[in-house]
């Protein structure tokens, strides 16, 4: 039932291809393991769940960030080239709740069943297996091994917290078992550097880890907080759709 459920909707897809925006057919590609599907304005799942993809709301930065659709997780542009990000450039910041909810779990108690430890240099961190994203961080460590100059920065890392973003209306990516923080002795956050200061407000950019780690992280699909305006060094989140082009 579920293979025909599947199969329909992929005709449906096939159907209405040219139609497909380019950004939905983008988050389509990037999660092969949830066949999703475009019809409607709705980004549909499997089991008949529809999740809409434009909802025409015009949004200030905060209600972006905040009330994200799936079109505004693509409105900003993650630049892999730049030395540092441009005012407001925060891509990856803003995701769709129920796209993640659905995807990942819709409580801690969802998402941890498919939590599974990864050997993180001498650590046991809690990843999702969703969309391989324990296969993706696995593939990181061994590649960083071969770099001890580097693991300073690698250590005392952290990943799964059941939590909002501090001070905002939405749950941080480590709800869902996808994002990773290293070291945070050698790392910058944006309040951290700027007391005081609001989300619109000019900020100093700071960074101390060595691109040498970003590169390995983007290469398995892992996006870096520190090519946000408000950068967070730390922090890496597997999200496929933001690199895949």
């Amino acid at each position: 039932m579920k293979k025909t459920l599947i199969a329909l909707l992929t005709l449906t897809a096939t159907a209405a291809g040219a139609q497909t925006p380019e950004n939905a057919q983008r988050l389509i590609d990037a999660y092969p393991d949830m066949h999703l599907t475009y019809n409607d304005n709705k980004i549909v799942f499997p089991d008949g769940t529809a999740i809409t993809y434009d909802d025409g709301k015009k949004k200030d930065f905060k209600t972006l960030l905040d009330y994200s659709d799936i079109e505004d997780m693509f409105s900003m542009t993650y630049d892999t080239a730049a030395g540092k990000p441009g005012y407001l450039e925060d891509c990856g910041r803003s995701r769709n709740e129920a796209l993640f909810r659905k995807m990942y779990g819709n409580s801690a108690a969802e998402v941890q069943k498919n939590l599974v430890r990864i050997d993180w240099f001498g650590q046991q961190l809690p990843v999702t297996k969703v969309n391989g994203a324990n296969k993706q961080l696995r593939a990181i460590c061994n590649e960083l091994k071969n770099k001890p100059e580097l693991k300073k920065y690698l250590l005392k890392a952290s990943s799964f917290n059941w939590r909002q973003v501090r001070g905002a209306n939405r749950m941080s990516a480590h709800s869902y078992g996808i994002a990773v923080d290293i070291n945070v002795a050698n790392s910058d956050y944006w309040l951290w550097k700027n007391p005081g200061k609001q989300e619109t407000d000019s900020i100093k950019y700071a960074n101390r880890i060595p691109m040498e780690i970003v590169r390995v992280f983007e290469k398995h699909g892992f996006i870096w907080g520190g090519r946000w305006y408000h950068y967070d060094t730390m922090h890496f989140e597997y999200r496929p759709e933001i690199l895949n082009k």
